[in-house]
Formats: C-alpha cells, sequence, structure tokens
C-alpha cells in the first residue's frame, strides 16, 4: 500500500516542525519554511513565503493527500493562501487538518467552550482562524478537519522558553490569575493528529487537556519543574470576574490514551535540557 502523502504548510514554526517530525517516519511527508535556511538542506522542504509566493506551485510538486495548514505570518496572506487551498481541494482528492484555536471563542468569557458552539471572537487573531474555519465549512464535510488547540506549552515551545528566559533574568512572568484555560503540549497534540490522519478522521477537534486551571496555577507548576522556586510574577488582571479560554473535547473525544489532564502536561516537563 501506498504511503499517504502528506504537506505541512509552515513546517519551520515550532507546531509545524513538531507534526513533521512525528509523521515523517510513518508517511510520505513534506513541508515548506519561509527563512529559515536549515530546512532549505532538507529535501522534503520547500520554500515557500506566505505573501510573494504561490501555494498552488507547492501543491502541484506535492500533490498531497494531506494537507496540514499551520501557517504563520500576514494576515491577509493567510486568508488568500486559504482561498487559494479551498479552489484546490475543491478539484482534487485530498483533505484539509486546519490548526485552529480557542481563541475562535475569546468573547464568551463565561464558560468553557466545545465543538459545535457558535464561533466568536473579540481578538483579529480569533477572527482570522474563524474566517477561515467558514471557508472550510462550505466544503464536504469528508475533506476538512479543524483543530482547535489551546496554549501550548512543552520544553521547547515558546511559552516555555520565555519562561525560561525570564527566570534567568530575573525578570516578572505574566500571569492572569483570573484566566481559566486548557492546555497541551506538542507531544500530545502530534500524537492526536497522527492518529487523525491514520483514521481519515474529518470534523471538528478540541485537542487540549479535557479539564482545566488558572492561568497562574499552571505557570507556578510548571516553575517549580523548572526548579526555580522564587519567581517575580506579574498578576495581570484583564477583569474581576473568571473568565474563560478553553475548547474542551465532547463530541468528538479521542481514545483513552490519546487523552491528556493539564496534570500530564505539568508532569512532562522535566528541568534536563
Amino acid at each position: 500500500m501506498d504511503k499517504k502523502k502528506i504537506l505541512i504548510l509552515g513546517g519551520s514554526g515550532f507546531i509545524g516542525n513538531a507534526i513533521y517530525k512525528e509523521l515523517c517516519s510513518y508517511f510520505d511527508t513534506y513541508g515548506t519554511y519561509c527563512s529559515n535556511r536549515i530546512f532549505s538542506q532538507n529535501q522534503q522542504f520547500y520554500k515557500y513565503d506566505l505573501e510573494e509566493d504561490d501555494i498552488f506551485q507547492v501543491l502541484e510538486k506535492v500533490n498531497p493527500d494531506f494537507i496540514i495548514s499551520a501557517l504563520r505570518g500576514n494576515f491577509g496572506a493567510q486568508i488568500q493562501a486559504h482561498q487559494h487551498l479551498m479552489e484546490y481541494l475543491n478539484q482534487h482528492k485530498c483533505k484539509l487538518y486546519f490548526i485552529s484555536s480557542a481563541n475562535v471563542f475569546d468573547a464568551y468569557s463565561k464558560f468553557p467552550s466545545y465543538e459545535t458552539d457558535k464561533t466568536l471572537s473579540e481578538s483579529v487573531y480569533g477572527r482570522l482562524k474563524i474566517k477561515i474555519e467558514n471557508m472550510m465549512m462550505r466544503l464536504p464535510k469528508n475533506k476538512t478537519a479543524i483543530l482547535r488547540i489551546p496554549m501550548v506549552f512543552g520544553n521547547n515551545s515558546p511559552r516555555v522558553k520565555d519562561i525560561k528566559n525570564h527566570l534567568e533574568n530575573n525578570e516578572p512572568i505574566e500571569v492572569f490569575p483570573n484566566l481559566i484555560i486548557n492546555v497541551t503540549n506538542d507531544d500530545r497534540l502530534t500524537q492526536q493528529i497522527h492518529y487523525l490522519i491514520n483514521r481519515d478522521k474529518t470534523g471538528i477537534y478540541h485537542l487540549g487537556s479535557s479539564d482545566l486551571i488558572q492561568h497562574e496555577e499552571f505557570v507556578k507548576e510548571i516553575i517549580k519543574r523548572i526548579g526555580n522556586f522564587h519567581p517575580l510574577l506579574k498578576r495581570v488582571f484583564t477583569t474581576n470576574e473568571d473568565r474563560y479560554l478553553a475548547a474542551l473535547p465532547k463530541d468528538n473525544k479521542l481514545p483513552k490514551n490519546l487523552r491528556v489532564s493539564y496534570q500530564d502536561i505539568i508532569d512532562h516537563h522535566i528541568t534536563v535540557e
């Protein structure tokens, strides 16, 4: 049986590259990079500048069975690239997995959100993700999967690196005491995506922990794992009430071995680099 062919748009970014590393041993996996020269040595990577290049050229070279969009960059250029992706999907036998965000619900701060809840965002970032999700909803259901993810941690994640930098420089770390979140890390997220591809799944998936924790508590736990017990914390109160930014799984639950709790994400943080 031929290996499935997978193209990761944004394959040089933190999440895109984590997905590439998880999938490349099992599938015929390709990625795009924009400016990072390291990837030019890798035959599986194509240079693609969101603002300069036409996505069709990469798609025609690879002819993928699955496209995973983990693109970052100029929002207008992202919208245009995804409009072209929709055209391509209409004409080819191919599925699109889009890395979306819990921010598609950031206007609903009173409760967590589930897969079929209506999206509404106050942030420019959330509105961008909604716009692309809405484009995907017009395609046949068996062609797309919307993967909404919460804040991503993990030893090499930008968020954890940022915490470590602040600790080393003795600078205050911003925490949001009123913000209630769910979380994930790159390892668990990429295993979940691997499973969805293996099973040819489509639909809407919330790929985060199935439980909730306050942002401040979570960051404190991560810092304990790193081994610094006297951090400077800058407590940021955006409102006086608790505010949720959480996309919880309810309708499309993954198998038990792939589910994750916030404690799993904390325990995964080891101090050894």
